[in-house]
């Protein structure tokens, strides 16, 4: 099982609680959890903020029998402000935003974490730095919500226009020959060539927050969008601008990305559901991480997953795919 923190972890056996006086007592790692719900069968407890991460032991007070463990993310950065994924170079260091409200000029625009996790500050001056993908040539691109403009960022933190008067521009992706995706919030996904102008690629129904994009194996663009509606889509779109949709099972889409396996994971940030979920070919989601808010992730080259809520970036250095709740 996995978790960040104000995720829920749930507890199955048989007599867990049968003394309905009290609530049980479970602690994760050398914290003590908050019980939501208990009864002989099951007990879930929110996971608390001050846990450490990592592979995490569960006991319940008064019951014997082996050790459980759950596996927490360790935190690597606070005080930010996503509103879209985190980027990882061929390096590992990772890359996180301070967006911040519309038109704030934040002290520094993007952090940067090298492997051994010292944080330095890497862009400043960019308005609403919102969203980031790197080109094949591996430069770092960013996108700006406020000016509608995306930035290409040189390795000392220096940036340049790259595309202009690209609306709402949230969401990036790069197809493997170049070519930009650009998500504009009101509706167009915009198609930006190595060289030329960019065009209109596909129409989707316009967000609320934000576009997230992913560039697929199957060599198509992947797009999610929360609106007003109960359940939110996850679009694929052909080469063509062909549009379909892949699941329709969320409540408020967000961030999503491949494993290096050609998996699709999607962030769900509907309150009370709140996790990273496994979409299979079929469309299926399903949960393999719990937290008490996301809004995207990435994975490693060298292994592992970041996963960031609106302020704060949680690591987790196990592969997903054996892992089931």
């Amino acid at each position: 099982m996995w978790a960040l923190s104000g995720g829920r972890v749930t507890l199955e056996g048989t007599n867990l609680a049968d003394d309905m006086t009290a609530l049980p007592v479970v602690s994760l790692g050398a914290s003590q959890a908050r019980v939501v719900c208990a009864s002989s069968q099951a007990i879930t407890v929110v996971v608390p903020p001050e846990a450490e991460g990592g592979q995490t032991p569960v006991r319940l007070e008064g019951v014997p029998g082996e050790t459980a463990f759950v596996v927490l993310g360790r935190p690597v950065a606070t005080g930010l402000h996503q509103v879209d994924s985190p980027a990882i170079d061929n390096e590992g260091r990772l890359y996180l935003t301070y967006s911040g409200t519309r038109g704030e000029q934040s002290p520094v625009s993007l952090f940067r974490i090298a492997p051994d996790g010292f944080r330095e500050p890497f862009v400043t001056g960019m308005t609403n730095a919102t969203s980031m993908a790197f080109s094949p040539d591996g430069h770092l691109h960013v996108s700006s919500r406020f000016d509608g403009t995306v930035y290409r960022v040189d390795p000392d933190g220096t940036y340049e226009a790259a595309v202009t008067d690209l609306g709402v521009a949230c969401g990036l992706a790069f197809s493997p020959d170049g070519t930009l995706y650009v998500g504009d919030r009101a509706g167009t996904i915009f198609q930006v060539p190595k060289s030329g102008p960019a065009v209109p690629f596909a129409t989707l129904p316009p967000s609320v927050a934000a576009f997230h994009l992913a560039w697929g194996p199957d060599d198509a663009l992947y797009v999610s969008l929360p609106t007003l509606a109960p359940r939110d889509s996850v679009y694929r779109i052909d080469r063509t601008g062909k549009v379909d949709r892949i699941c329709s099972t969320l409540g408020r889409p967000q961030g999503l990305a491949f494993d290096s396996q050609g998996t699709l994971y999607v962030v769900e940030a509907l309150a009370g559901v709140s996790g990273l979920y496994r979409v299979a070919q079929d469309g299926t989601a399903t949960l393999v991480l719990t937290a008490g808010s996301a809004v995207g992730l990435a994975f490693d080259p060298a292994g592992g997953l970041v996963v960031v809520s609106g302020d704060t970036a949680y690591r987790l250095d196990l592969p997903l795919r054996p892992l089931q709740l």
